[in-house]
C-alpha cells in the first residue's frame, strides 16, 4: 500500500472514531448488553406451532401488498423516469420532475404509511399506497439514471432518420434499459416484502402487525413464529429472483438469445 492510501485509511478511521464519540457509540455498552440478547434468543426458541396458520395467511397478505404496490409503483415510475432523463428532455422538463421525485423519496415508506392511515384508515390499503409512493420515488431515480447511460450511438442513428421521441423511446431507450428495469422490479419487490413487515407498526396491515404487537408485549416466542415465516418467504423470493435474473438479465448481458 502506498503512503497516500495509508493516509486516506487513517483519516477514515479517525473520522469513524470522532463520529462514533458524537453519537455515544460505546463498545462497552454493547458487550454488557450481550447477556440480554441471549435471554431474548432463548425466548425466541419457545415457538407456538398453533400460530403458523395465522402467520402464513398474514404473510400471503403481505406478499399481495408488496406485489400490488410494486407493479403499480413501477407503472407510474417508468413514464416519470422518461421525463426525468437528461438525454431525452430539456432542463425545463427534467428539473421539475426530479424535484418531485426527490420530494417523494424524502419520506420513507413508514411515514407514507402514517399519512395514508390518517387518510384511509387502518388496514392493508394504507400499506399498499405507502409502498406505491416509495416505489415511485426509488424506481424512477434508478431508471432515469439507467436511461442516461444508454449508448448514444444507436440513439443518434435512429434520431437521424427523423423518428419521433416516442419511437426513439420505444425502439431504443426501452430495449436498452430493459435489463436494468427488470432488475429494479425484482429488487423492489424483495424490498417491499421486507418493508411491509414493518408497516404493521403504524397499523398498515400485513404480517408486521402481529410481529410488532407480540414484541411490544415481550411475547418473543409468538413473534418468532411470524419472523420464521418471513424468513422462509424471503428465501423463496430470493431463489425465484436468482432464477429470473439468470434467465433474462444475465443472458441478455452476455449477448445470448432470450426467449420470453
Amino acid at each position: 500500500m502506498t503512503p497516500k492510501s495509508n493516509l486516506i485509511i487513517g483519516l477514515i478511521i479517525a473520522i469513524v472514531v470522532v463520529t462514533s464519540y458524537n453519537i455515544d457509540a460505546n463498545p462497552v455498552d454493547f458487550v454488557e448488553g450481550l447477556p440480554n440478547l441471549a435471554i431474548i434468543a432463548e425466548e425466541l426458541t419457545e415457538i407456538e406451532p398453533k400460530l403458523f396458520e395465522t402467520a402464513f395467511y398474514s404473510m400471503f397478505e403481505t406478499i399481495q401488498m408488496a406485489f400490488i404496490g410494486t407493479i403499480v409503483g413501477v407503472a407510474i415510475a417508468l413514464p416519470l423516469s422518461m421525463f426525468a432523463a437528461r438525454n431525452l428532455n430539456s432542463k425545463w422538463v427534467y428539473a421539475p420532475v426530479r424535484v418531485i421525485l426527490a420530494a417523494i423519496r424524502t419520506f420513507p415508506s413508514i411515514l407514507w404509511a402514517i399519512l395514508f392511515v390518517i387518510m384511509v384508515g387502518l388496514g392493508t390499503f394504507a400499506g399498499v399506497l405507502a409502498i406505491i409512493m416509495y416505489t415511485i420515488g426509488f424506481v424512477a431515480k434508478l431508471q432515469y439514471e439507467a436511461i442516461e447511460t444508454v449508448d448514444t450511438d444507436p440513439m443518434d442513428a435512429v434520431s437521424s432518420i427523423g423518428v419521433s421521441k416516442w419511437q426513439l423511446v420505444r425502439y431504443v431507450v426501452l430495449p436498452e434499459s430493459a435489463p436494468h428495469l427488470l432488475s429494479q422490479i425484482l429488487y423492489m419487490f424483495d424490498y417491499n416484502v421486507r418493508q411491509s413487515s414493518i408497516l404493521g407498526l403504524v397499523g398498515a396491515g400485513g404480517i408486521g402487525f402481529y410481529i410488532i404487537n407480540y414484541i411490544k408485549f415481550f411475547e418473543y416466542g409468538k413473534a418468532a413464529v411470524f419472523m420464521l415465516v418471513v424468513l422462509v418467504a424471503v428465501l423463496i423470493i430470493d431463489w425465484v429472483s436468482v432464477k429470473i435474473r439468470d434467465k433474462y438479465i444475465i443472458k441478455s448481458q452476455r449477448g445470448m438469445e432470450v426467449k420470453i
